[in-house]
């Protein structure tokens, strides 16, 4: 029990008309039925505390989210409405919605980030074609630093990219990181974004040609308000800037 437990994140299955609810301080997920809306029927799954954000595998089948009290991954099957798994992860995970790719040697994985610890986790979510590796952490890739929030790739991109932006350090706060995913034992590069601020959250456009940074900064420092870098994904050489801004976070491609 809690007396004002909140929502932490919520999306739309593929599978039914339902939404996924993370209920964060009871370590729930709903599965909130909305046939009929004015009588919703809500299904309650126990997971682990304290549930935050999270995203689906790259069938659309399973929903995975982080407890990032537990140090936990809490998979949900949205097919069959219960819960698929719990899987043991690092310090404080932080997957925003994750990272879906092909890891060459243990196949469909979905990855996160931590705040509490530098590396990447990666956990197989494939249960038919390779059932040892299914919900189970199969490869951790060390970063030059804790502190990330989120984590991106695209299927026509050759890298996973991930950032540390609360760290304590002020360059690796700045820093971006991007993992070969032919090679995923190890960071392929690192770079700062920027002189100054922290680097946050990533988004591809359409075809996975390019993708755009955030830069955050300070509002009262002219010039050093914060940021927008797009880098060509293919050679990760910077585009562009869109400079002035007042600390750019999310970017979504409709």
């Amino acid at each position: 029990y809690h007396p004002e437990p909140r929502v932490a994140s919520i999306l739309a299955s593929h599978y039914k008309p339902e939404w996924v609810v993370n209920i964060k301080e009871t370590g729930q997920v709903l599965l909130v039925n909305y046939t009929d809306p004015y009588n919703p029927s809500i299904k309650m799954i126990e997971a682990e505390r304290f549930l935050h954000d999270g995203g689906i595998d790259s069938t659309k089948r399973y929903f995975l989210v982080a407890a990032n009290q537990s140090n936990r991954i809490a998979v949900v099957d949205l097919q069959e409405g219960d819960l698929a798994a719990i899987v043991d992860v690092g310090k404080v995970p932080h997957p925003g919605r994750g990272a879906n790719w092909i890891d060459p040697e243990f196949g469909p994985v979905w990855t996160t980030p931590h705040l509490g610890e530098a590396s990447l986790v990666s956990i197989g979510t494939d249960p038919e074609a390779h059932a040892d590796e299914a919900w189970k952490a199969v490869r951790t890739t060390p970063l030059p630093g804790a502190g990330s929030l989120f984590i991106k790739t695209h299927p026509n991109s050759k890298w996973v990219w991930v950032d540390m932006t609360l760290n304590s350090d002020p360059a690796l706060a700045r820093t971006i990181c991007v993992i070969a995913k032919d090679d995923p034992s190890k960071t392929y590069k690192c770079w700062e974004v920027g002189t100054y601020g922290r680097a946050v959250h990533f988004e591809y456009n359409q075809d996975g040609t390019e993708i755009w940074v955030s830069l955050w900064g300070v509002a009262s420092k002219p010039g050093e308000t914060g940021e927008i870098v797009i880098y060509d994904d293919a050679t990760l050489q910077e585009k562009g800037r869109i400079k002035d801004l007042i600390t750019p976070t999310g970017k979504f491609n409709a």
